[in-house]
């Protein structure tokens, strides 16, 4: 029933015009502020923490909205109401969460497309409904109407795991935020890139046992990165080749060719790298 359900809503194109203008409006966002807007893009990507930082947020609302089931349940069997206070106080954690949680899913969501759009758009729209309806219920437990409150409260918790099952099969099906670069064997890339043959500033794609790899020469030094981006396996041989950098063709990720590491997101995962050292020839050639 589960995988009929991903299904049906995998195939409502309906959600695209709304998708798209959405995703384009977080992205123009953080590109008006420019350098800082990217930055803060990084931040929310989790491009610092080598992996996405929306999932280490989603535990927060989940996690504190729980707990406040459990305590309401306390409250009710041992008549003390501390803990119907304390559940109060883990719904509100559980809502200032949720806000950092939100933030972060939607600057990942932004740089989706086709199937996990869709899919995307329904989680993130389940997710506001449980907050709208964990709100509500802090209101009315304060305002004194606890028992309504709870049953609010209850179903904005069934609706999370909801959104929640829609966000695991974004990462189990879709493999969203999991890395896409290819396992490459050291052994099998290196020579490939000695016989390279390359021209300074030139890059080719070359097939290697495992998958493949871009080839870079660059300050009299060849290197390679697995050639699909570890984000969503853009093509990297038909990227943008800047100093010390390449770009990802699809979604603008930039890593670094001394090692791989990711300058700018929305990938998180360091790209597969593998480097030739330049010869003593091309150490006097380069500062000739």
């Amino acid at each position: 029933m589960s995988e009929v359900a991903m299904e049906s809503i995998e195939r409502q194109e309906w959600l695209d015009p709304v998708a798209t203008q959405l995703s384009s409006a977080v992205r123009a966002a953080y590109t008006s502020v420019g350098d800082a807007g990217q930055r803060l893009k990084n931040v929310a990507h989790g491009t610092w923490l080598g992996h996405p930082l929306h999932p280490v947020l989603t535990d927060i609302p989940i996690g504190a909205w729980m707990t406040a089931a459990v305590l309401d349940v306390t409250a009710e069997c041992t008549g003390d109401r501390g803990y119907a206070r304390a559940a109060d106080v883990a719904i509100g954690f559980g809502l200032a969460g949720a806000v950092g949680a939100a933030a972060t899913g939607l600057t990942d969501w932004s740089e989706t497309d086709g199937a996990a759009k869709r899919s995307g758009l329904v989680h993130g729209l389940l997710n506001i409904a449980a907050t709208t309806l964990y709100a509500t219920a802090l209101i009315m437990r304060r305002n004194g109407n606890r028992s309504t409150g709870q049953a609010v409260g209850l179903a904005g918790l069934t609706v999370a795991s909801a959104a929640s099952y829609l966000g695991g099969a974004l990462v189990s099906r879709d493999r969203i935020g999991v890395s896409h670069a290819d396992i490459l064997d050291a052994a099998a890339v290196r020579p490939a890139l000695e016989q390279a043959s390359l021209q300074e500033g030139e890059k080719k794609k070359i097939d290697v046992e495992g998958g493949a790899v871009v080839a870079i020469r660059q300050h009299a030094r060849t290197c390679g990165l697995a050639e699909h981006c570890s984000h969503l396996g853009g093509p990297l041989s038909e990227g943008t080749l800047e100093d010390g950098s390449i770009v990802c063709p699809w979604h603008g990720s930039r890593f670094a060719l001394d090692d791989g590491r990711v300058i700018d997101g929305p990938a998180t995962h360091p790209q597969p790298h593998f480097d030739i050292r330049e010869t003593r020839a091309a150490m006097i050639d380069r500062h000739r």
